[in-house]
Parts: C-alpha cells; structure tokens; sequence
C-alpha cells in the first residue's frame, strides 16, 4: 500500500500534469531517475524541453513551496535531466521549471492554488 507522502506526490504531479497539458505542453515522462537524482514531469512545447520539479504544500504559511527546491534538489534535477537527455536527445533548449501546488485539503482539495515558475533555475 502506497505511504501517504507517495499518495500527496502522485497527486501532485498529476495535477501538474493536467496544467501543463491544458498550456499546450506534451508530458514526455515522469519520475526520471538515475543514481544522482530524480525528475517529476518532463515536458515539451514548441520551444523547450521541460524538466519540472513539482512541491505540493497545504499553504505557504512557513515558506513557498518553491523555496524548498534548494540548490541540492536543483544539481539532483540537472544531474538527472541530462542522464534523460543522454538516452533521448532532444532539438529544443531545456529548461527548469518549478510548479508549486497548494492543497489546504490535501488530496480532498477541489481547486488547488497553482503557479507555474517557468526558468526557475539554470544548468
């Protein structure tokens, strides 16, 4: 049985997933991982492959759900966006986003507070 933190990311990443999606990106792949680190979603549009770090938080009442992609967390998304590339490489320019979700009631919430923080950080 799936612990409730796995339950939270899940859905997490898919109402990422659906976001994105409704903004006319392409979910290529999610949970990317190699031995260094992992990425949630990655996604296309015309322009860029995405690679998408997903933080879900009830409120913002102790910080930002983006404040918690700490430079650790950013070299562990980079380090397995470019095992991914390695395996699939890609004609757009890659780049890093942040979507960070706010569930008040966790996986009751209805309408989740969603922002999207394109370029959040570089290789």
């Amino acid at each position: 049985m799936p612990s409730d933190k796995k339950l939270l990311g899940d859905f997490g990443e898919d109402i990422a997933c659906r976001y994105l999606k409704k903004r006319g990106y392409a979910i290529v792949a999610r949970n990317v991982s190699c031995r260094m680190g992992e990425v949630d979603i990655v996604a296309q549009n015309r322009k860029c492959i995405v690679f998408v770090e997903v933080k879900l938080r009830k409120n913002a009442d102790f910080a930002e759900a983006r404040e918690f992609v700490t430079a650790v967390k950013q070299r562990r998304v980079i380090t397995a966006a470019e095992y991914w590339l390695a395996r699939h490489p890609a004609d757009r320019q890659p780049r890093f986003d942040v979507v960070e979700i706010y569930a008040p009631e966790g996986l009751q919430t209805k309408k989740p507070e969603i922002h999207h923080i394109e370029d959040a950080y570089q290789l």
